[in-house]
């Protein structure tokens, strides 16, 4: 029997859009729908579950099984899905993804929680869940067969007795590290069916050909062109895929990294290589857009699929959008000005501290020192280990933008008596795949001026959690980055996408809603607005931006999405 499944995450997609986004990819014909379960979004602090909003997995269950979806759940409890971290919390001590104990009793303690609400919604119990992952593309990062078969005997105890199977891609390498005797392997490509089947089949000739992941789309990074893919040419490769098994599109629903939760890759042949951070926009160049639109790819599969099952009528919806409009940001507010509101409470410390040192998952920290002087000469200023980017201020002033991989370090002479030094770091999007994953954030390995490391710092921890602190009102003076409010008025509250035009770094909330980050870079233009955020009359949009705001603070709404120029 094939399945035809397609992937939406929960997760990337207001509650109050997923009957839509469910009913239109049950309408393109598929009879399951596949997500991941993000264990950071779950369990952001040891021991504290977050099963509501965004994280409402059990009612992503049943909205699906009224669209007359069954679903295939990965929970992980790494995902990698271009997510922060690939799904891992930021407080987990490492070693990760082995036996070692201090992964495995976090994860078992997550398991408790996550996998009997799981479990309550298999189509074993009356429920829709007919097949769950173990682990993820495991091969490409471990080879750990009493690591897979503790997750896959801690399911199974738990009360999982639906088919239990692993993914990964079809080499040697990943086939001999990701699988387990007794599970379904299944295989993860964009082409080639019958050369990657095959491949499968080398290593488990009795498992029924399926590819989990059938990348019809693909990702973006900060500073890339927007990667599309043609839709006749995504659907002569389903067609190969459907002659020969079952198929997941990944994805079939374009999503969104709100807030912090966008990943970022390890360039290189083995993943170890330079920084490449995720935009906020998971579209993917899917058949069913990040705002909900029907695209080429939508039509196209259908037709395929047409070929296999009877077809559900496309259901209407609405393509309104927001009018154009410009949105002026009257109010402005220094960072520096606000840590009294912003700051979890100022460390002093001999020496830097990591941001998970901090006890801080995600946004900014402030480092401030005293650099001694005089010294005439200028010489460099250091910050070893720089994740990701440093607005460094001297005496108050902005002395240049440092940035990991690229300029770790500037000129730098005191004066008599010294200087003060200030440090925003900012961190962006932790490493969700490969050797990297796990990375710590902030300055991980001193500051030195020269050889001379610097000591004596007070930091104050700014994880952005809560924006509706800012003072504003307050008298600002300060330099470096800022924040900027306007106010947008609604007549009816539709989806509507946001452009920067003029802005160069920063982040973006709608009524306190961390729609995530923005970048001159590109090649993501405009920010989408889901229509549930707003409401009818005014509402709070709030920038901060890093690197310098334009003189004429004003903001954009177009009526469609500006992803960058297509690959």
């Amino acid at each position: 029997m094939k399945v035809f499944s397609g992937a939406m995450h929960y997760f990337r997609t207001l509650p109050e859009q997923w009957r839509d986004r469910l009913g239109k990819l049950r309408a393109m014909g598929v009879d399951t729908v596949e997500t991941y379960v993000p264990w950071n979004l779950h369990e952001p602090r040891p021991g504290e579950f977050v099963f509501t909003g965004l994280a409402d997995v059990e009612g992503f269950l049943a909205r699906a099984a009224e669209a007359d979806l069954n679903v295939i759940v990965r929970p992980g409890p790494y995902i990698c899905a271009e997510w922060e971290n690939g799904g891992l919390p930021s407080w987990l001590p490492g070693p990760l993804r082995c036996h070692d104990p201090r992964f495995l009793d976090p994860v078992d303690r997550y398991f408790d929680e996550l996998i009997p609400r799981i479990a309550a919604h298999q189509v074993t119990r009356g429920g829709n869940v007919i097949m769950v992952q173990v682990e993820n593309e495991y091969g490409s990062y471990g080879a750990d067969p009493v690591y897979l078969k503790h997750l896959a005997d801690g399911l199974a105890r738990r009360g999982i007795d639906v088919p239990l199977f692993t993914s990964d891609g079809t080499t040697d390498l990943n086939l001999t590290g990701g699988t387990l005797p007794g599970l379904l392997a299944t295989a993860n490509f964009g082409s080639d069916a019958a050369g990657q089947f095959a491949n499968l089949a080398r290593h488990r000739p009795g498992d029924d050909p399926f590819c989990m992941e059938f990348w019809n789309g693909w990702f973006d990074h900060f500073g890339e062109e927007h990667h599309t893919r043609a839709a006749e040419d995504a659907a002569a490769a389903l067609t190969e895929i459907l002659e020969r098994g079952s198929v997941n599109f990944y994805m079939a629903v374009g999503g969104t990294n709100f807030g912090f939760m966008a990943g970022a890759n390890a360039g290189g042949d083995h993943a170890d290589g330079g920084y490449e951070p995720t935009v906020t926009s998971y579209d993917y160049d899917a058949p069913i857009a990040e705002h909900g639109g029907l695209t080429p790819k939508f039509w196209a599969y259908r037709d395929v699929l047409g070929r296999y099952t009877e077809l559900p009528p496309v259901p209407e919806s609405c393509e309104d959008t927001l009018e154009e409009t410009r949105i002026e940001l009257t109010e402005r507010l220094s960072l520096l000005d606000c840590l009294d509101v912003l700051s979890t409470g100022t460390v002093r410390s001999a020496a830097t501290r990591t941001f998970e040192e901090l006890g801080q998952d995600y946004g900014l920290a402030v480092y401030r020192t005293r650099v001694p002087g005089p010294r005439t000469e200028e010489l460099p200023l250091r910050v070893k280990g720089l994740h990701d980017r440093a607005h460094v201020l001297i005496d108050g002033v902005p002395a240049g933008i440092l940035e990991r991989d690229v300029t770790t370090s500037l000129p730098l002479r005191t004066p008599a008596g010294g200087s003060d030094l200030t440090l925003v770091v900012e961190a962006m999007g932790r490493v969700n795949y490969g050797p990297k994953t796990g990375e710590r954030k902030g300055v991980l390995d001193g500051v030195l001026h020269e050889r001379q490391y610097l000591f004596g710092w007070e930091i104050d921890p700014v994880p952005l959690s809560d924006v509706s602190v800012l003072p504003w009102g307050r008298t600002t003076s300060a330099a470096g980055p800022s924040f900027h409010r306007g106010i947008l008025h609604v007549g009816r509250p539709l989806d509507g996408f946001l452009a920067l035009p003029g802005w160069a770094k920063g982040h973006v909330w709608v009524n306190g809603f961390h729609l995530g980050r923005y970048w001159e870079r590109g090649p993501q233009v405009t920010l989408y607005v889901p229509w549930p955020l707003l409401r009818e009359g005014a509402n709070e949009i709030v920038v901060l931006e890093l690197d310098g705001a334009p003189e004429a603070a004003t903001l954009e709404i177009r009526s469609t999405p500006q992803l960058g120029s297509a690959r």
